[in-house]
C-alpha cells in the first residue's frame, strides 16, 4: 500500500520528514538498482568498465550509509504518541 499524506505537509512535524526521508532513500535506491543493473549488463556484453566493482561498491556504501541515517533519525515513540492525540 503507498505512503499516503492528507493534506498539506508541515515541514517541522517529525512523521512528514520521516516519510519524506523514506522517500529518498526508496529514490536513491532505485537510481542504484536501474543504473547498477544497466551498467553490468553492458559490462558483461562488452567488457569495457574495468572498475565497475569498485563503483558499485561505493555507491552500495553510500546506500546503507543513508539507510542508517534514515532509521537513526525515525521519531521517537515519544513524538509520535504525542502527534496522535
Amino acid at each position: 500500500m503507498p505512503l499516503r499524506w492528507y493534506g498539506n505537509g508541515d515541514p517541522t512535524d517529525p512523521i512528514y520528514l520521516h516519510f519524506s526521508r523514506i522517500v529518498n532513500l526508496t529514490i536513491h535506491f532505485m537510481a542504484f538498482a536501474a543504473l547498477n543493473s544497466g551498467l553490468w549488463l553492458v559490462h558483461e556484453i562488452r567488457n569495457d568498465f574495468p572498475n565497475l566493482s569498485l563503483l558499485t561498491s561505493t555507491w552500495l556504501f553510500f546506500l546503507c550509509c543513508h539507510l542508517i541515517f534514515v532509521i537513526i533519525k525515525r521519531p521517537s515513540a515519544s513524538e509520535r504518541s504525542l502527534l496522535k492525540k
